[in-house]
C-alpha cells in the first residue's frame, strides 16, 4: 500500500503541481504516474472515457487496483459501457462510475426533450461537469488521458499542472503522446480500446453529439460538429 500524506492546503498542491509540471516534462509517462501515487495514494484517481484504457493500464502498472472514474452520462454508445463494463472485468483496477443528479428523462422533463441539440453546453455541464465535480472531492489529485497533438486547444496541456476551478492536481502522463505512441502502447500491452475507434471515430463521445470523422480531420472534429463547440467543459 502506498502512503501519501493526505491532508494539503490549496496554496500547497498549488506549487506541488507548478514543480512537478517543469521537472516531469520530459519525463515518460510512468514516471510521471509513480510521482503522482507515491505523493497522494488513495487521494489520486484516473478518469477515464473509455475511448481506450491506455491511462488506466499504465497507472495500474504502478498501483494496482488504481480507481478508475467513469462519467456515465446515460447518453453513451452501447460498445462505451461494454469497454466500462470490460475494463472492470479484466484489469486490476477499481471502476467507480458517477451519474448525473437526474436521469434523461428527468432532465427532458425539466428542460424539455434534446437538450444537448439547444444547449450542448448547458447539458455538459449538468452530465459531465457537476457529476465530476462531486466524484472527485475525496481525491487530491486526478490523471486524464489528454494529449497535445488532439487538437489546437490542447497543445498546450501541462503534464502535470493546477486546475484551478476544482482546486485539485492535474495529471496528464500521455500528454506529449503522439497517436502513434498510443496505438503502439495497445498493440505491445493489449490494452482494451472501445470498439467504435474501429469503425471510423477518432474520439468517443456521448452518441447523439459524436459522428466519424472526414479524412484530414483532427480528432476531435467529430465531437459537436457544426455547433462551435470543442470541449464539453471537463478541461477548461
Amino acid at each position: 500500500m502506498t502512503t501519501a500524506r493526505t491532508e494539503r492546503t490549496e496554496d500547497e498542491l498549488r506549487e506541488l503541481a507548478g514543480r512537478a509540471g517543469r521537472e516531469l516534462e520530459d519525463a515518460p509517462a510512468l514516471e510521471v504516474l509513480r510521482w503522482a501515487v507515491d505523493t497522494f495514494g488513495d487521494r489520486f484517481c484516473v478518469t477515464s472515457s473509455m475511448e481506450d484504457a491506455v491511462v488506466a493500464h499504465l497507472a495500474a502498472r504502478v498501483r494496482p487496483g488504481v480507481d478508475v472514474v467513469f462519467l456515465d452520462t446515460g447518453y453513451h454508445f452501447p460498445e462505451t459501457i461494454g469497454t466500462r463494463d470490460a475494463v472492470d472485468a479484466v484489469m486490476d483496477v477499481n471502476v467507480v462510475t458517477l451519474t448525473p443528479e437526474r436521469t434523461v428523462a428527468e432532465q427532458d422533463a425539466e428542460h424539455g426533450p434534446r437538450l444537448h441539440d439547444r444547449d450542448p453546453d448547458l447539458c455538459c455541464a449538468l452530465r459531465k461537469v457537476k457529476p465530476l465535480e462531486a466524484g472527485l472531492t475525496a481525491y487530491q489529485a486526478w490523471a486524464t488521458g489528454l494529449r497535445r497533438d488532439e487538437s489546437p486547444t490542447r497543445a498546450n496541456t501541462p503534464v502535470v499542472g493546477w486546475d484551478a476551478r476544482r482546486r485539485k492536481v492535474k495529471v496528464s502522463p500521455i500528454a506529449r503522446w503522439t497517436q502513434d505512441d498510443v496505438d503502439a502502447y495497445i498493440a505491445e500491452h493489449g490494452v482494451l480500446t472501445n470498439p467504435l475507434l474501429m469503425d471510423g471515430y477518432a474520439s468517443v463521445g456521448c452518441a447523439p453529439c459524436t459522428r466519424r470523422v472526414l479524412e484530414g480531420e483532427d480528432a476531435r472534429a467529430g465531437r459537436w460538429a457544426g455547433r462551435g463547440k470543442t470541449e464539453c467543459g471537463l478541461h477548461g
